[in-house]
């Protein structure tokens, strides 16, 4: 299902609003209401981790369901033949938590969206070499904003670097200080359980801390 738009359907999203919601533990009854109040709060990057109720459900009734300004997809990507099923139900976007090339290579191949997990500059130019859009910085905690701002010097221009893990609106500040292109939002966002309302009120938020910068 190669769409050709999706290079420019990311540097549009990345423009909109660069926060990837992270919605682990998300279940297919929930997931439409879930993702659209996310859209509706700006958010135009939805990852739905592998490791949530029948992920590749959900994943596909949120694609659906949202315009093609969104670009849905499944973070804990860890397999070639998680691509493949990705692929088949139209997915945009491959976020991993490591730099696997082999399955960064077969994301490309299927013309998706491909983010995988990086802690060094090695993992990083191998995954720049293998076709990633941009690297998750993982896990932020561990690395740190001075890390984040080192790796960043000697990475070719343009590379955009999304920490995840720990992220809160009132952690952002040293990353953005960093030069890193935005975050991937993790259970400061959503947790299991949560109501519309709830991430509602804290998409806003976030929402505000990246608009204040």
């Amino acid at each position: 299902m190669t769409d050709p738009t999706r290079p420019q359907r990311l540097e549009a999203a990345c423009e909109a609003l660069p926060l990837v919601a992270i919605l682990r533990g998300l279940r297919p009854e929930e997931a439409v209401e879930i993702a659209q109040a996310l859209f509706d709060a700006g958010f135009r990057l939805i990852e739905i981790p592998l490791n949530s109720p029948e992920p590749f459900d959900s994943i596909a009734a949120v694609r659906k369901a949202l315009p093609a300004e969104a670009l849905v997809g499944a973070g804990t990507v860890t397999t070639l033949a998680d691509v493949a099923r990705l692929d088949e139900i139209g997915a945009d976007l491959v976020v991993m938590p490591h730099a696997d090339t082999a399955v960064i290579a077969a994301a490309k191949v299927a013309g998706m969206i491909c983010i995988p997990g990086i802690a060094t500059p090695t993992e990083a130019y191998a995954a720049l070499n293998a076709g990633a859009d941009a690297l998750k910085v993982f896990p932020a905690e561990l690395v740190g904003p001075a890390a984040v701002k080192a790796i960043r010097t000697i990475l070719p221009a343009g590379t955009r670097l999304f920490p995840v893990g720990g992220i809160a609106p009132d952690t952002m500040g040293p990353f953005r200080s960093a030069g890193v292109a935005g975050f991937g939002l993790g259970s400061a966002l959503y947790s299991p359980g949560d109501t519309v309302e709830a991430v509602s009120d804290k998409a806003a938020r976030f929402v505000i801390a990246w608009q204040e910068g």
